[in-house]
């Protein structure tokens, strides 16, 4: 006899995992006495040690979680994780929300940096630099809303939704993970997800993304002359055609009109935005010390709009502190990065725009 196996249903929203009491306090106690051992979560001990002190540290749940996210690439995997109630911020120490990044008391952020690597050791992967991001700029980002940027196509941006995408779809080399911690969203903000996994098995249209004819702008960030220096063009799928990743971004790829995307490509792009649009899991909402872990080959993200520093209460909009999130990103393997790395920091990632690597003083 033969047993019929039933198609699973291509999964629709990231795993939701509410962390405990419990793990949560496992998590800060074992973040202070790293703090306390290694002083900083950059220092080359603490790193080099870093899947070690994950397993040995880490609940056993929420290390499990991680570490089977990049090992199941199946029809079922998402491709993101969010942990909500991972860690008690305390807003009094955070103190107001900086006008800028670059304003950002690092010191602030040590115990979050600790807390964010061990997610990254546990998948296992190691925390990276890309000189294309704050040209380095050390491994944990803070993503603040700036007026100067409020309209633009970044994490800097507010009053646009920020379309969903791979980060840094315009590298071969991207990272392989991603962690998003939220010490504040006052305003109310949605994260946007979406999972390459949604579509369920590849049909003609996706087929048709596996052609190396695609072009990607870097963003906003740069300026036009240096964003579209290379006009190389890649594929946006990639892999295994059964169950392929994904490299993505609708405002770069499909909206920058700068793109010089050509008809055939623009057309098959347009077309899979009309249905990827359609698969966006927008359901959520993160409080502070949420946070979201994301496979960057699988599951691209965003945001909806909003207004930094209103919330609305009682259908009255009332000032609050500006939204405040930390990113870090990780790669599986430094090995096969190191053509396009620093000489003498193998975790600072030089690579320009698609293999172009940035001059190394």
């Amino acid at each position: 006899m033969i047993t019929k196996i039933t198609p699973s249903k291509p999964p629709t929203k990231p795993l939701i995992v509410d962390v405990s009491p419990v793990e949560r306090a496992i998590i800060k106690s074992s973040a202070l006495y790293l703090q306390n051992e290694y002083g900083d979560y950059e220092s080359p001990d603490y790193i080099s040690n870093l899947h070690l002190n994950a397993y040995h540290l880490l609940p056993e749940r929420i290390a499990s979680l991680l570490s089977n996210l990049s090992t199941d690439f199946s029809e079922e995997q998402y491709g993101a994780i969010v942990f909500k109630g991972l860690v008690d911020v305390d807003q009094e120490a955070l103190g107001p929300t900086p006008t800028s990044w670059k304003e950002t008391d690092k010191s602030k952020l040590n115990l979050y940096g600790f807390i964010s690597s061990l997610l990254h050791g546990a998948v296992p992967s190691k925390p990276v630099q890309y000189y294309v991001q704050r040209k380095g700029g050390g491994s944990l980002h803070a993503i603040i809303p700036e007026e100067n940027m409020s309209f633009s196509q970044t994490g800097a941006g507010s009053r646009t939704d920020l379309f969903v995408h791979t980060e840094d779809a315009f590298l071969y080399n991207p990272a392989d993970f991603l962690s998003f911690l939220y010490l504040r969203n006052e305003e109310q903000v949605n994260s946007t997800l979406y999972s390459v996994r949604s579509h369920g098995e590849t049909d003609e249209l996706m087929e048709e993304l596996f052609k190396e004819i695609y072009k990607c702008p870097k963003d906003a960030n740069f300026e036009i002359e240096d964003a579209l220096a290379s006009e190389l063009t890649t594929s946006v799928l990639y892999g295994n055609r059964l169950r392929p990743f994904i490299r993505f971004d609708a405002a770069e790829q499909i909206y920058n009109e700068q793109a010089g995307q050509s008809p055939e490509a623009l057309e098959i792009l347009k077309k899979f935005w009309e249905k990827a649009k359609t698969l966006i899991y927008d359901e959520f909402i993160p409080n502070a010390g949420d946070l979201v872990f994301v496979n960057n080959h699988l599951c691209a993200h965003g945001r909806t709009a909003f207004r930094a520093g209103i919330r609305e209460v009682n259908g009255e909009s009332v000032k609050c502190e500006r939204r405040q999130m930390l990113r870090m990103m990780s790669k599986s393997s430094l090995i096969h990065v190191q053509d396009v790395a620093h000489p003498e920091n193998p975790y600072l990632i030089m690579e320009d725009h698609y293999g172009k690597v940035n001059l190394i003083n």
